[in-house]
């Protein structure tokens, strides 16, 4: 039986009491629950393992984003993140968005591009023309170098072949290796064949090969999400839900046209995203590195998302980028957590993977859309950012709780401020 994604009361409750929720939710086993429980999930032998002069290991929190629904299945999110307000803002969000029949996404075939650079031809549109003609040639040496690949379905598809005419060394020819790389983030296997060709390609052109590697702008391996509120949905205490759309609208409209805006408004997406990838094992910096070319590709940087309003009224979102992930290979496959995560999501393919991290993404920009256009993102990010000031000002225990409510409630997030309210409590309780 599929996990509820819906955690009543989730926040409520105690670490130990969320853990043993999910696990009953997520069918977890015993050992599974324990590693949850205790620090030190990740051996120190295996992080050596994992990359060189490892000297220990550095913990992150792992939280389970609530009430996300993809594509009509209840989906359980994990997510690795130290920012406060980023896990409960994508959960209401998510829980907004039930109302309206959740997140419906789609995305591309698991393509990835590798790049061959060619220097030291006079003729760079001869070479292309004479790579194009190869074309068979050069599919059939990279696909020889991953047989298992071949027998999953994919391996090399296609070539591109990119000329420029007037660089500062000389005329470039660069092609392109289209790959279909499957359940894999794809790196290894894409560098590996833009290595394995390039013998050919020098015959070929006559030119010399320098660079063989993959690009992370994977623009041909999308993933997309929409989702569809009602204004009903939206209203606040103060506003209506048609107000609050129209201020969604404006505040996206200032991201679109604006880059500096932009940059801050994406961020708050990839606050969304990066957390899951993280929590996979998968390579964040290569998700952030396209998402943010791809927002770039018209030739000015501007939102990833974009948000509408449809004829019945409604708010309607939707985001398309690139989602290079892969549930083999990696640390998705050595980390002993990122393999309970996978199992947590319980996703049958690296797009579904995808398609899930940009749900969350658009569930994390409406959040901060909403609190711009209502409140202000202060509010409910302090709220939640004075636990943090609590427990630096030495707060344990109970003293937690208190110390955040009271210095939220006066609009007062300090160190100092913490430090007066614990003196408070504890001289109160002698």
């Amino acid at each position: 039986m599929a996990a509820d994604s819906r955690l009543p009361n989730f926040r409520a409750l105690n670490p130990a009491e969320r853990l043993a929720h999910l696990a009953q939710a997520a069918g977890l086993s015993t050992d599974e629950v324990a590693l949850l429980s205790r620090p030190g999930a990740l051996p120190l032998a295996r992080a050596d393992g994992m990359i060189e002069n490892v000297i220990g290991t550095f913990e992150l929190p792992f939280a389970i984003a609530g009430n996300f629904q993809v594509n009509g299945r209840d989906v359980l999110v994990p997510m690795v993140v130290e920012e406060p307000s980023v896990v409960a803002a994508a959960s209401f969000m998510a829980k907004l968005a039930r109302e309206g029949g959740g997140f419906h996404t789609s995305s591309t075939g698991p393509l990835m591009r590798a790049q061959v650079q060619v220097l030291g031809v006079t003729d760079p549109y001869g070479a292309r023309q004479a790579l194009l003609k190869h074309r068979n040639e050069i599919l059939a040496v990279a696909n020889s170098r991953d047989k298992v690949l071949i027998g999953l379905g994919g391996g090399c598809c296609d070539i591109e072949v990119h000329v420029f005419p007037d660089t500062a060394r000389g005329p470039m020819v660069v092609m392109h290796l289209i790959v279909d790389v499957r359940d894999a983030m794809g790196a290894n296997t894409v560098n590996t064949m833009a290595e394995s060709v390039s013998p050919l390609v020098e015959q070929v052109t006559g030119g010399s090969v320098r660079l063989r590697i993959l690009s992370n702008l994977a623009d041909l391996r999308l993933a997309r999400a929409r989702v569809r509120l009602a204004p009903e949905a939206l209203r606040t205490e103060q506003r209506s839900g048609e107000e609050v759309i129209e201020g969604v609208l404006d505040a996206y409209t200032f991201a679109a046209v604006d880059p500096y805006r932009a940059a801050t408004h994406n961020k708050g997406i990839m606050n969304g995203i990066d957390p899951v990838i993280v929590a996979t094992g998968n390579d964040w910096r290569a998700v952030e590195a396209g998402a943010h070319a791809f927002a770039s590709r018209s030739g000015r940087y501007t939102s990833l998302t974009r948000w509408e309003k449809d004829a019945r009224g409604a708010l309607v979102g939707t985001i398309e980028m690139p989602m290079p992930v892969g549930l083999v290979g990696g640390a998705t496959k050595t980390h002993p957590l990122s393999q309970l995560a996978l199992k947590i999501l319980d996703v049958k393919s690296a797009q579904e993977l995808g398609e899930i991290a940009v749900a969350v993404g658009l569930a994390q920009n409406l959040g901060a859309l909403r609190a711009l256009a209502t409140e202000g993102i202060q509010r409910g990010h302090m709220a939640l950012h004075a636990r943090n000031i609590a427990l630096v000002a030495g707060a344990t225990g109970d003293e937690i709780d208190q110390v955040a409510r009271r210095m939220a409630q006066a609009h007062d997030v300090r160190t100092d401020r913490a430090v007066a309210l614990l003196q408070e409590i504890r001289g109160g309780a002698r």
